[in-house]
């Protein structure tokens, strides 16, 4: 097994689909020489020049504007957006016009553009440690992904350069520069090209008591947790989402059934988000759980000492005693 960390994924899926489609080229700011903030773009440059790694000034408007034109000329752009926290600064330019160009054209424009973007609670306050993948589920005409293990990091990438809709790869800070041995899944990356299919959730750990959905960070806090469970006789279902849009409701509604209970654990703000929504379409899926519950970030900002953003975003201890609630009931 090749020990890698998450950013050697992203660059390695990066560097292959660069050399197998000349369309693609990568924006942002310091992926040139510096390689990305957490190394995800590293030696890009030098084995494929300024003109497909541009380095740009700190304007996250221009990016994504640069971007939407590039595509019209036929390119594939991945953008890169440090924080995801930062997404505010161009969200016109990408619900306006990334989002919605190929429907307001009638079909006759694509927007291939990557947007990559990291979120995630590490104890870095109110504006830089959120995932607002809800925020992006919520506007028509994107993909959303946000992978929890180094190899479907590297599946999720290359599907996210090779699809013609805009895709808004959010990876977690947390996870970016874990290695390989550190995950109980997903650690074994294949060197040669694979694709995971975006829109399919995976069972990464079986169970029959209760199913526990979740993506991103989140699946190693939960897979923990139901280790520990385990130990009390809890046998828990663990479905890793993979992406928001689209949902794999189906294999979720598939796990209920067998377990008959369902919690949804999400580091993304509870009201409006995915956690309820998750759990809508499995009720209107026609499967009825005998008990059910989700787990999710209240709605408050998320603060800036460590130990307060540990009380409020889910945790290994906070998601072991919410399955046993759901248990327990």
């Amino acid at each position: 097994m090749r020990n890698l960390n998450i950013s050697q994924c992203v660059s390695e899926a990066l560097r292959g689909e660069m050399e197998r489609d000349s369309s693609i080229v990568v924006i942002g700011e310091d992926v040139g020489r510096q390689g990305g903030v957490f190394g995800a773009t590293r030696g890009l440059q030098k084995a494929f020049g300024e003109l497909r790694v541009v380095d740009t000034p700190i304007s996250e408007t221009a990016i994504t504007g640069m971007a939407v034109g590039l595509a019209l000329e036929g390119y594939r752009p991945l953008v890169e957006i440090m924080f995801v926290d930062f997404i505010g600064v161009c969200l016109d330019q990408i619900y306006n016009a990334i989002a919605k160009n190929h429907f307001m054209s009638g079909g006759r424009v694509r927007m291939p553009i990557v947007i990559k973007t990291a979120g995630g609670c590490i104890g870095s306050g109110a504006q830089h440690s959120q995932c607002l993948w809800g925020l992006f589920a919520h506007l028509p005409g994107l993909k959303v992904v946000a992978p929890s293990n180094p190899y479907d990091t590297k599946g999720l990438m290359v599907a996210a350069l090779e699809s013609d809709d805009p895709v808004v790869f959010i990876e977690h800070k947390g996870l970016l520069l874990t290695r390989a041995e550190d995950f109980p899944f997903g650690a074994d990356v294949p060197q040669e090209r694979y694709v995971v299919p975006i829109g399919s959730a995976a069972v990464v750990r079986e169970g029959t008591d209760i199913t526990v959905a979740t993506l991103s960070g989140t699946v190693l806090s939960a897979y923990a947790a139901a280790e520990e469970l385990a130990a009390e006789g809890i046998s828990v279902e663990l479905v890793d989402l993979r992406s928001v849009v689209p949902l794999d409701t189906a294999t979720v509604a598939q796990s209920v059934d067998k377990t008959g209970r369902l919690l949804v654990v999400d580091e993304d703000y509870q009201s409006f988000g995915l956690s309820g929504e998750l759990m809508t379409r499995v009720f209107e899926s026609g499967i009825t759980p005998r008990s059910f519950g989700r787990h999710a970030v209240p709605d408050v900002p998320i603060p800036g000492a460590l130990s307060l953003e540990q009380a409020v975003v889910p945790q290994q201890a906070s998601i072991r005693e919410a399955i046993r609630k759901v248990v327990g009931s």
